[in-house]
């Protein structure tokens, strides 16, 4: 049976709502709500522009899909939708950011004629678990800041992300922030459309995710991303039983030191020997069980064993 609403976490999906033409007041009113903009500085209309050449990294074929656009004022935005936290993902984000505003120079363009680039990032996981004492807020903002004085400058690169697993306020989202994370994580679970989302511009971004309006050729597309999304998700899953597996052969401690280097190893992380040096001399099995899921996802040895 088929559900109410298909998930716009998903490539099809994503950039049926958010990449047409036909329905470019979405992409404006999701730009306005995360980027917070008040009434005067409102975007108001958008322009989007052809795909450019994405990194050739096959962790990222099937769980991320970008939507590129500029709006009147000449600003350029990367928005983009990330489903698995997949090694590099921080520099992958910049790099995608840093590459929209270099590109602007193959159009003949001067230096002081290159338009600010703002990334706008959601991510299905956590990306700021809030460990160390550091807390990231579900939504957040990011640009260079003077370290000593904390004036603010450079703004032609900045950053805004919006972490669905920190939402908290269950069916009742309050704010126009809280709206959209909720809209992204249960439109594909909803039966009928929520007091909560029963306003625009949700209505009308449920109605584009309607079932019900996908011819079948949509439908087997959304099938199939959700299939290839899956097998991702199974891969990360075996490579972590595969670990403990090999943990509970070698032995406890011992075990589990081997099996968070072999997954390093399997994704290219080499081990810097100070790192080595902290892994060889922990002695804890809940911390070594911590590195080794760390070890799936994390962009170096060293962010693995934090």
């Amino acid at each position: 049976m088929r559900p109410l609403f298909a998930d716009p976490k998903t490539d099809f999906v994503f950039k049926k709502i958010f990449g047409s033409e036909e329905h470019k007041p979405l992409l404006i009113a999701l730009l306005n709500d995360l980027l917070e903009l008040d009434a005067a500085h409102r975007i108001v209309a958008v322009e989007l522009l052809s795909p450019e050449q994405r990194p050739k990294v096959a962790e990222l074929k099937h769980s991320i899909v970008d939507v590129k656009c500029v709006d009147a004022q000449g600003t350029r935005y990367v928005v983009e939708m990330q489903v698995l936290n997949v090694e590099g993902f921080e520099k992958r984000v910049v790099y995608n950011v840093a590459k929209a505003y270099t590109g602007q120079l193959d159009a003949g363009q001067r230096y002081p004629e290159l338009n600010d680039v703002i990334g706008v990032t959601i991510c299905d996981f956590e990306l700021w678990p809030g460990r160390d004492g550091l807390r990231v807020p579900m939504l957040s903002r990011w640009r260079m800041q003077e370290q000593h004085g904390g004036a603010r400058g450079l703004g032609q690169l900045q950053f805004v992300f919006l972490e669905l697993p920190k939402y908290d306020a269950g069916e009742r989202p309050r704010t126009t922030i809280e709206k959209w994370a909720f809209f992204f994580r249960e439109a594909s679970n909803l039966r009928v459309v929520p007091e909560a989302l029963a306003e625009e511009p949700f209505t009308d971004a449920l109605e584009v995710a309607r079932v019900a309006r996908f011819t079948d050729e949509e439908w087997d597309a959304y099938i199939r991303a959700g299939i290839a999304l899956q097998d991702e998700r199974g891969a990360l899953s075996l490579a972590r039983s595969e670990g403990r597996s090999e943990g509970r052969r070698e032995g406890q401690e011992d075990g589990l030191r081997i099996a968070v280097r072999r997954v390093l190893a399997k994704r290219g992380l080499a081990l810097p020997a100070d790192v080595e040096a902290r892994l060889a001399a922990c002695m804890d099995q809940g911390t070594l069980e911590r590195w080794l899921d760390q070890a799936l996802t994390a962009a170096t040895a060293d962010e693995a064993l934090r």
